[in-house]
């Protein structure tokens, strides 16, 4: 298990103990992690998975693929240079200790 905390738009934070090789998403969805909608299910094609990845962690992270790229352009909530889909991150021990920021709005 990977510990991850998910800070919200309004500051609260949430940490949950993540399955590793599951999804960012799966993990938030699992833990009923409110603000990440996904709506396609994990399948990469809705962006309501978005969020913010501090800092400090993105260069910990496979690279964005052309897929994701396309689909952060048309996100609900501002596009920053740390945003990522959720369902696009998968945990593994390496990422103990992530932190995400959730965005105000997903749709």
């Amino acid at each position: 298990m990977t510990t991850i905390t998910f800070i919200h738009a309004d500051n609260r934070s949430e940490t949950v103990e993540a399955a590793d090789g599951d999804s960012l998403m799966m993990a938030a969805l699992s833990h009923g992690v409110d603000g990440i909608v996904a709506e396609c299910g994990g399948n990469a094609v809705c962006a309501t998975c978005h969020v913010y990845v501090d800092e400090a962690w993105a260069s910990k992270l496979d690279p964005v693929t052309d897929d994701e790229d396309a689909l952060l352009d048309g996100t609900a909530a501002e596009r920053r240079p740390n945003s990522r889909l959720s369902c696009q991150i998968k945990i593994q021990p390496a990422l103990a200790g992530l932190v995400i920021r959730i965005p105000d709005r997903q749709s």
